[in-house]
């Protein structure tokens, strides 16, 4: 069967900083019309970044729109000009002050494909040395050390509510475990 939709209208409503917010008018496989609302994002990166003793550093957040801190791994908004793995090095520099080496690729993921266009890119790396971090003006933020087994453990049992976080922490245990990283 045919699922393919067909864009024959676009508005955009919204046009900001990070996010537009568009109001498509669509052709159904069916031939009906339906009204689709897609928040566009220039997509992002996270990186599980482990050291000598396979700790892994998170980062601890004020997330505005939960009204909560979330316990994340190091991640961030794409900067144009810059590939997924130079901005993963930059962002995993700016908030934790660490140098990796040894990067994989973890693949990318959607976070919500039933309205937005965001691609998340992970990777996975060792950490060589970590120094200042140069985090950007309005961020304010505090790095911890978690062991990988706690952290895939925190996964698993819900503690770590961030998407991202726990596909790059379960998909660096599994490959840590089968001798990959």
């Amino acid at each position: 069967m045919n699922t393919i939709e067909t864009t024959v209208n676009s508005k955009e409503l919204f046009s900001g900083k990070i996010l537009h917010l568009l109001h498509d008018e669509v052709i159904l496989p069916d031939g009906a019309k339906a009204m689709r609302e897609i928040v566009r994002h220039p997509g992002g990166v996270c990186v599980a970044a482990l050291d000598e003793n396979n700790n892994l550093l998170f980062v601890r957040q004020f997330r505005y729109p939960y009204k909560e801190e979330v316990l994340e791994l190091p991640a961030g908004k794409l900067e144009k000009g810059m590939t997924p793995l130079e901005n993963g090095k930059r962002e995993l520099m700016e908030e934790t002050g660490a140098e990796g080496y040894s990067y994989i690729s973890l693949g990318q993921m959607y976070p919500s494909p039933g309205y937005t266009d965001e691609i998340i890119h992970l990777y996975a790396c060792r950490i060589a040395s970590v120094g200042d971090r140069c985090l950007d003006e309005d961020e304010f933020l505090n790095v911890e050390k978690i062991p990988l087994d706690k952290a895939a453990e925190m996964a698993l049992n819900n503690q770590l509510p961030d998407g991202k976080t726990q596909i790059a922490v379960l998909k660096t245990k599994l490959l840590l475990d089968s001798g990959k990283i």
